[in-house]
C-alpha cells in the first residue's frame, strides 16, 4: 500500500509539553503535530531534548506539564500497541539467529509471533535470517532492531538517531529502509542531530534547541534555502529602478557596488530580459546558492 496523502488529524499531537529535571528545563512548552504517512524528523544538536521528547511520547518518561495525544486521543495503552520504537543500541542474543531473536522479542511483547517473515522481508534480511547475530554488520544489526520494532504490524515507528555509528553504506541502507517503510504506509518519527539525514529522508521536521521548538513544518518550507541574485550595470541607479519594477522583487540591497535580491521566486533569465527591454544592459548577473547548513545555523543561532 502506498501512502501519499496526509490525514487532517495528526498521528501524534503535542500540546505545550514541558519536562524539568530539578532546575533544568529539558523541554519548554513543546507543541507540534506529526502528519499521518510522513517521515517526521526531530532535528537538533546533542542535548536539545530530542531523546527526552521521544521518551515522553512513548511513556518511558512523564512530562512535567502539557499533554500529547496519539491517534486523535485514543487510549494510550491501545495506541502503544500500534507503535514500534528503537531508542537504544540493538540488544540481541549474539549466538542466536535473526529468526530466534525475533521469536523471543515477539514473546516479550506478546504480539507479532507470526510476523517474522514479513518484517524480515521489509528490512531486507530474509536471506540472512538463519545467520547468528554476532556475524551481522552494524547496519544489519540496526535493521534487525527495526524489524523487531515492526512486529505486530506497527503503524508508527519511532527511531532515536538510527544511523549513529554506521558507515556510509550502513547509513544509506537505513535511509532507503525508512523511505520504503513510508511507502508501505507507516508513519516514521526520527530524531537526529544530522541536517543531511533529515534533508534526505524526512518530509516534515521540528527543529529543537535547548528544549524549545524553533520551527516546525514541511522540510521544503522550514529548510528552504534562500538564494541571492547579484547584479551590476554601468548605470546602477537606472538598474535599481528597473529591478524594483520587476514582479516578485520585494527587497533590494546595495552592497559593494552591486544589487542583491532574494532569488527564491525570480527567474534570472526573465529578469535579464526585463532589464534589457527597459534599456539597461547588465554587466554582471550571478546566482549565489545558499547552503542548507547556513540556513540551519541561522535558525539555531
Amino acid at each position: 500500500m502506498k501512502n501519499t496523502q496526509y490525514a487532517g488529524v495528526p498521528v501524534l499531537a503535542l500540546h505545550e509539553v514541558c519536562k524539568n529535571y530539578g532546575p533544568v528545563q529539558a523541554l519548554k512548552t513543546v507543541s507540534f503535530g506529526v502528519p499521518e504517512g510522513s517521515v517526521f524528523g526531530v532535528l537538533g544538536p546533542n542535548g536539545s531534548g530530542k531523546t527526552t521528547l521521544l521518551g515522553i511520547v512513548l511513556d518511558v518518561l512523564q512530562a512535567t506539564a502539557g499533554r500529547y495525544d496519539w491517534f486523535d486521543g485514543r487510549d494510550k495503552a491501545a495506541a502503544r500497541r500500534e507503535i514500534g520504537a528503537l531508542l537504544e543500541t540493538p540488544n540481541f542474543y549474539p549466538y542466536l539467529n535473526a529468526d530466534d531473536n525475533l521469536a523471543i522479542n515477539a514473546r516479550i511483547k506478546r504480539r507479532g509471533a507470526g510476523d517474522r517473515d514479513r518484517v524480515l522481508e521489509l528490512v531486507g534480511l530474509t536471506a540472512r535470517r538463519k545467520s547468528r547475530f554476532s556475524t551481522y554488520s552494524l547496519g544489519m544489526k540496526q535493521r534487525l532492531a527495526i524489524a523487531a520494532a515492526l512486529l505486530g504490524r506497527s503503524k508508527v515507528l519511532v527511531l532515536d538517531e538510527p544511523t549513529n555509528g554506521l558507515d556510509a553504506a550502513g547509513i544509506a541502507d537505513i535511509r532507503e529502509l525508512v523511505r520504503g517503510l513510508r511507502e508501505e504506509g507507516l508513519t516514521v518519527i526520527l530524531a537526529s542531530h544530522l541536517l543531511d539525514e533529515v534533508e534526505k529522508v524526512c518530509t516534515h521536521v521540528a527543529i529543537l534547541k535547548q528544549g524549545t521548538v524553533l520551527l516546525s513544518g514541511a522540510v521544503g518550507e522550514v529548510l528552504r534555502s534562500e538564494d541571492t541574485l547579484v547584479l551590476q550595470a554601468p548605470d546602477m541607479m537606472a538598474l535599481e529602478k528597473v529591478v524594483r519594477s520587476f514582479p516578485g522583487v520585494a527587497d533590494v540591497q546595495r552592497l559593494d557596488g552591486t544589487l542583491r535580491l532574494n532569488a527564491t521566486e525570480i527567474d534570472p533569465a526573465a529578469l535579464n530580459g526585463h532589464c534589457f527591454a527597459a534599456g539597461v544592459t547588465l554587466s554582471h548577473l550571478a546566482l549565489h546558492k545558499r547552503s542548507l547548513e547556513s540556513k540551519f545555523m541561522e535558525i539555531t543561532s
